[in-house]
């Protein structure tokens, strides 16, 4: 099974929004697209999509121009690391893509890998940052933290030189 977990991409603040609605700036829409073309280029595309419901994730995922079945969830609307979990589990997908918000996808991050991966950002998850881990486990409900194996994590400033 593989996980594709990744914070939203660099929101507007030029706005005095709701949090909730708040939409993503011009360099975060090139970070999504940068993201979504990275995506595609290493065979990742997922079958399910978790995404929060805030404005900035949606758009983010509207960026990346995927195609898979989406779920959007109030739930995961700044989610902590345990409703992260729940969520995932509930997915049915064989690799799975959640698209969502700081603190909660870097604490997430973390607890999920047997170690860390070794980046700078990792600790930080800064905006678009993406982790793709796998599981050998046959259904979500398996999950368990300190079981994944970090594939890959990348973020936009690394594919937008």
């Amino acid at each position: 099974m593989l996980l594709i977990l990744m914070r939203h991409a660099k929101s507007d603040w030029s706005f005095d929004l709701e949090d909730h609605v708040r939409p993503l700036n011009p360099r975060g829409q090139q970070a999504a697209e940068a993201m979504g073309e990275w995506l595609r280029s290493q065979n990742l595309e997922p079958d399910q999509v978790l995404c929060s419901s805030a404005t900035r994730t949606r758009e983010t995922l509207a960026g990346l121009d995927l195609t898979a079945p989406t779920r959007f969830s109030d739930a995961l609307y700044h989610a902590a690391p345990d409703t992260l979990l729940e969520e995932l589990k509930s997915a049915i997908g064989q690799t799975v893509l959640i698209v969502g918000h700081n603190p909660g996808i870097a604490i997430f991050a973390n607890g999920l890998l047997t170690k860390p991966v070794d980046h700078s950002g990792f600790r930080d998850y800064p905006t678009c940052a993406t982790l793709v881990a796998r599981f050998e486990i046959n259904t979500w409900q398996e999950l368990t933290l300190g079981q994944g194996h970090a594939e890959a994590f990348v973020v936009p400033r690394e594919l937008m030189r």
